[in-house]
């Protein structure tokens, strides 16, 4: 029996070649995407499509129709590809979107005919393409997954989301209707109904389209809220080779039972090294649980609309006013509710006990730049050194939803950082704020401020980032003395109005410069006082201390200063700084905002749920910074001439 997907969900293939088949209730294009691991297609040429219809492992039918069927060997694609996507688009002179005509089906089927998995694709209005399933590598297996993605934009919109161009994507758009005569209907065939489904419906509403991986990336923008964040988890494309990247370890099949999960390996995704292999397994993580969950919410709301209904034809139905008849189908109908629910747990269930399962076996694995603090890679001895090359990423701290709390996806920020960071020490805007003291609460912003600070200094090699401190009030001094002792700043905490006059000068003037340079063409040719390291600023207590001019250096910093190596750290009250008006809106919407408490104020880039965000500090006690800091000191007593 076929698995009845709902959107979101996952299914195991048995089956390396498959056949797809589309039924829809008017004529369609169907096409076929080849992806990396983010589904990001390498061009035009990763498309399948009426006018090229050939790729290795693909073949997609010619014309529009109402029936589709193609087949897909997935052994036959090329090894840099993780993701087949089958698209769906309404050809020029026909229905204007999705929404007027009956819903759309695909199924999966095995070589000799037996179904493995279909989806029904509701809930889709104003769309004119969408991504209807994908077949996707993970963990070295195979499993198809329901998609459902609609783009009102047509084809023009979903090929800019696979990672093309605007100009391509709308050429390559055109280029695919002009390769369509006119509408070629074949036999009817009865379009599926909507399924009972095993774990429910798709989730409700229909999300746009998601980001463009073209930098610079649309998801690391902030929503119209301020402090509501999309988590930007999109490839960093570093590469350090133009060799192909390594192929990730693959468990022996002889060890996996049928039926059964591949067994979790870490640093199970392709890449140029470990690092970036392990940043890719945790980016799959983090896609898997955000869509395992949408997948089991939406089954949830579809079994209680459904329950609701029944009731309601039971209440206006007066034959079940007489006797017991009402009760027994009041009874069967919250029956039939736990029943849908139970099966939705019991793939949600699977789901995370595989995710947790992997999660396991990656944490211990991670990178110092990607583990949390308690990880036994910060306790090397002295003599470890520091490393000899710039870091991929950045932990920030870890994402959670309700659904399972202690299941753990790491936050990882690219680095360099595209966009700065706000440790909101606020009260407004969180509930866990609001329940703590002051004082404890810009304690532990500003102590989170110097964790992140120390990181960064200890996955860099020496004396290639500096860290600038502007703390006018003089207020952070207690969370300041670790960095302070052990003389790794590169100066002392700026104070008072004349220090953030000065900080803010010498950073502003090492942004023009290095632009000037690059304009030129001449980055060497900078004057010998230009420290070329990456630069931090951590400001603290702002505004004091600002005024306008500073201010308006902080915006540029904010605005340019990471596209040549200066970033900035904030740990502000935005309501402090509400005398200026909606002058800092725009310097409050570049940051990413952070707590330092519990709070669910950032979202996933696909189903945007909302997730707990929570720090990574060191555990309470630990003289770990201490000992990172020594190290770091050491490193650069070393490196000095």
């Amino acid at each position: 029996m076929a698995a009845e997907l709902v959107r979101g969900q996952n299914h195991a293939l048995a089956e390396h070649q498959v056949r797809i088949t589309v039924s829809a209730g008017t004529p369609v294009l169907a096409l076929a995407s080849l992806g990396d691991e983010r589904g990001a297609v390498t061009g035009p040429e990763g498309i399948a499509h009426p006018g090229a219809r050939g790729l290795p492992g693909v073949e997609t039918p010619d014309g529009s129709a109402a029936r589709h069927r193609f087949s897909v060997d997935l052994d036959a694609v090329a090894a840099e590809v993780h993701r087949v996507g089958v698209l769906l688009s309404l050809p020029p002179g026909g229905p204007d979107r999705f929404g007027d005509v009956a819903a759309s089906h695909v199924a999966v089927a095995g070589l000799d005919g037996t179904e493995l998995a279909e989806y029904t694709l509701t809930d889709l209005d104003a769309e004119t393409a969408v991504v209807a399933l994908e077949l996707y590598r993970r963990q070295g297996a195979w499993k198809v997954r329901a998609v459902g993605q609609g783009y009102a934009g047509g084809l023009t919109a979903l090929f800019a989301d696979q990672g093309l161009a605007a100009p391509a994507a709308a050429e390559l758009a055109a280029r695919v209707h002009a390769s369509v005569a006119a509408p070629v209907v074949s036999d009817p065939v009865p379009v599926a109904p909507d399924p009972v489904p095993v774990s429910g419906v798709p989730y409700a509403p229909t999300p746009g389209p998601a980001p463009a991986p073209t930098p610079p990336p649309a998801d690391s923008a902030p929503a119209t809220a301020p402090g509501d964040t999309t988590v930007n988890y999109a490839h960093p494309r570093r590469r350090t080779s133009t060799e192909p990247p390594e192929p990730a370890p693959r468990p022996a099949a002889s060890s996996q039972q049928p039926g059964e999960f591949p067994r979790p390996v870490a640093g199970d995704a392709d890449g140029w090294s470990m690092e970036e292999r392990l940043y890719n397994q945790v980016w799959g993580m983090f896609e898997d649980l955000a869509r395992a969950v949408a997948a089991y919410r939406g089954a949830v709301e579809f079994a209680d609309s459904r329950m609701d209904r029944e009731l309601d034809d039971v209440l206006s139905d007066p034959r079940h006013r007489i006797g017991g008849s009402g009760n027994a189908a009041r009874d069967t109908a919250r029956a039939r509710r736990d029943e849908l629910v139970a099966q939705a747990q019991s793939v949600l269930d699977r789901d995370l006990a595989q995710l947790i399962a992997e999660s396991e076996v990656v944490e211990p694995a991670l990178p110092a730049s990607y583990a949390r603090w308690d990880n036994p890679v910060w306790h090397a001895g002295r003599s470890a050194g520091l490393p000899e090359e710039k870091p991929l990423a950045l932990r920030l701290g870890d994402l959670h939803l309700p659904e399972r709390p202690a299941l753990r996806i790491p936050m990882l920020v690219r680095v360099p950082l595209e966009r700065g960071l706000w440790i909101d020490n606020g009260r407004t805007g969180s509930e866990a704020a609001m329940t703590m003291d002051t004082d404890r609460l810009r304690r532990a912003a500003m102590d989170m401020a110097v964790a992140y600070a120390v990181r960064l200094l200890a996955v860099h090699p020496a004396d290639r980032f500096s860290v600038h401190v502007i703390d006018a009030a003089g207020a952070g001094a207690a969370s300041l003395a670790p960095l302070v002792r052990a003389g790794v700043l590169a100066g002392p905490p700026a104070a008072g109005a004349a220090g953030v006059t000065e900080t803010l000068a010498r950073l502003t003037r090492r942004v023009d410069l290095v632009q000037m340079a690059l304009r030129a063409g001449a980055p060497e040719d900078l004057p010998p006082d230009v420290d070329t390291a990456e630069q931090l600023l951590v400001v603290h207590d702002f505004p004091h201390g600002f005024d306008d001019r500073a201010v308006t250096q902080l915006r540029y910093l904010a605005d340019e200063g990471s596209a040549v190596g200066v970033h900035l750290l904030m740990v502000a009250d935005r309501d402090e700084a509400s005398a200026y008006g909606p002058l800092l809106d725009p310097l409050w919407r570049s940051l990413m905002r952070l707590s330092p408490v519990p709070d669910n104020h950032l979202a996933d880039p696909w189903v945007h749920h909302a997730w707990t965000f929570e720090p990574d500090l060191p555990p309470q006690g630990s003289r770990v910074l201490d000992q990172v800091l020594d190290r770091v000191a050491e490193a650069r007593r070393r490196t000095r001439p």
